[in-house]
């Protein structure tokens, strides 16, 4: 970035005259906020990139008024869209930063190098049809949102042609996005009928051979998954220390991936503990769908003989809303641990009464722990937009890992992408009511959740070896651990992805 380029935001509120500029994109009875057009300083110079030569020219901002209406929403006899604009400004400041970030690190790398013209001007297009995709990707929220839907099929219409499966990591991820939209519209009734979306979107579908896959090659490519799975192993050997009798109940069996990874770890671990492993071992699978459990736990008991380790396992066939307290044959003499990997925000609903259930149940269990292993995002707000913006934000931050760990035209990476994830994205974008089940939220509104069901935290101490397994785990660098108030958050360049906590 030249010498002299100032960027004023005008972040304080009550500078209302030079706010923000206005992008017109002739959405009917509505006004759009662009989160890259900010005022700039007026004479300072802005920098003009040519193919052949770099030249400076003076630039003149002008006062735009969007009105004096200043509220975000759509102008409908009927509208059920009316937010306040400076509700989302805090999530388009942050991502315009971020990109605006990359960009200027990206043309720093350039100069250093020595990269010839041609590679700069390259590079800025790149950065402007990224800054172009983010605008459209808002606008066609806005239009869905306000169920336009003659503007948001032309604005669809146009992010499927830039929004490539293959392209940029931006771009991959906004292929997702333009899926959920597509999905949403296709529920939305026309302007002038009662209620936002027509029939409840299906819930997530029976896991095809794909998914499964995708599943694994998460678990096995990415870190997110293996962190919870070490943090939570680590603190059940904490908690079963001197203990004779150990119980675990892992509600989704670790979300049913094939030969238990995480209980095969911690079995080794309880046979090579200091003093003597425990006189049995039972191991509680909590699911839907009981042949799989059951094939996992075989496969367990197998691994546990080999060990010559006392193992008893056995499985409850229900959702998490249905269990009852007996369903687990507790005994007095045992320790019992339940373990929670990215389970229970799909118990979260508009109401707080399904979830508060679900912990008050397992806190009768009188569990000596419970782990707690989520997504550490904000994808549950009650309004469309501002869980589209955070969503964005989030899935940006882990598309742009799996840009660094693996080459462009993967097909793991592909496979990734548009079987996990993107089912994640299009369920937060395009699914409302109980079809919605990826109710991801921040680790602080996590912890008045189970304080209110009686729950008390239990500080996780071993960020030091969270730290060093970091290190061996075959992960690119950029991943970060760092603690919260007793929680270890997993992240991106900053950015958190996962949060574990532990509770009693």
């Amino acid at each position: 970035m030249a010498p002299g380029l100032s960027w004023q935001p005008q972040l304080d509120a009550g500078d209302k005259s030079n706010e923000v500029m206005g992008l017109d994109l002739n959405l009917p009875g509505m006004q759009i906020y662009d989160p890259f057009n900010y005022p700039i300083e007026r004479n300072e110079p802005i920098l003009d990139e040519t193919r052949n030569h770099k030249r400076l020219k003076l630039e003149y901002t002008m006062d735009e008024s969007i009105g004096s209406n200043t509220n975000y929403s759509c102008s409908t006899g009927n509208s059920l869209t009316s937010l306040p604009r400076l509700q989302f400004r805090d999530h388009i400041w942050a991502y315009m930063q971020r990109y605006l970030a990359t960009e200027a690190m990206e043309e720093e790398v350039v100069a250093m190098l020595g990269c010839d013209d041609e590679n700069e001007i390259k590079e800025e297009d790149q950065g402007g049809q990224g800054m172009k995709l983010v605008q459209q990707l808002i606008a066609c929220a806005e239009a869905v949102a306000c169920r336009d839907k003659i503007h948001a099929s032309a604005l669809l219409s146009e992010l499927r042609a830039n929004a490539l499966v293959f392209g940029t990591s931006f771009q991959r991820v906004a292929s997702c996005f333009v899926q959920g939209l597509a999905d949403r519209l296709s529920l939305v009734q026309p302007l002038g009928a009662v209620g936002v979306v027509a029939p409840v979107a299906k819930a997530r579908s029976t896991a095809t051979l794909e998914k499964d896959e995708a599943l694994s090659l998460v678990y096995e490519l990415c870190p997110q998954i293996q962190f919870g799975h070490f943090v939570a192993n680590e603190s059940i050997l904490k908690a079963f220390e001197g203990e004779s009798f150990v119980h675990v109940v892992d509600l989704g069996m670790t979300l049913g991936l094939p030969r238990g990874h995480q209980w095969r770890n911690l079995m080794q671990s309880l046979v090579h503990r200091a003093g003597q492993p425990p006189k049995r071992l039972r191991i509680t699978g909590v699911g839907t769908c009981p042949e799989r459990l059951q094939t996992i736990g075989d496969d367990l008991q197998h691994y546990a003989k080999s060990l010559k380790l006392n193992f008893e396992f056995s499985v409850v066939e229900s959702n998490l809303e249905n269990l009852k307290p007996e369903d687990f044959n507790t005994s007095s003499d045992e320790a019992l641990v339940v373990n929670s990997i990215l389970q229970l925000h799909c118990v979260v609903k508009e109401s707080r009464g399904a979830l508060n259930s679900v912990l008050q149940k397992l806190h009768k269990l009188c569990p000596k722990l419970l782990i707690l292993v989520e997504q550490d995002s904000s994808h549950n707000g009650p309004f469309f937009l501002g869980r589209f913006m955070e969503a964005l934000h989030y899935y940006s931050a882990i598309f742009d890992s799996l840009d660094t760990m693996l080459p462009k035209y993967d097909t793991r990476r592909a496979k990734i992408e548009q079987f996990y994830f993107a089912e994640e994205i299009k369920n937060i974008v395009s699914s409302e009511g109980p079809g919605r089940i990826e109710r991801h939220e921040r680790v602080d509104q996590w912890r008045r959740r189970m304080s209110r069901a009686g729950f008390q935290p239990v500080p996780i101490k071993i960020l030091m070896q969270a730290k060093q397994w970091l290190g061996k785990a075959k992960v690119c660098e950029g991943y970060t651990i760092v603690e919260d108030k007793g929680c270890l958050v997993l992240g991106w360049k900053s950015k958190p992805i996962i949060a574990a906590s532990c509770w009693k």
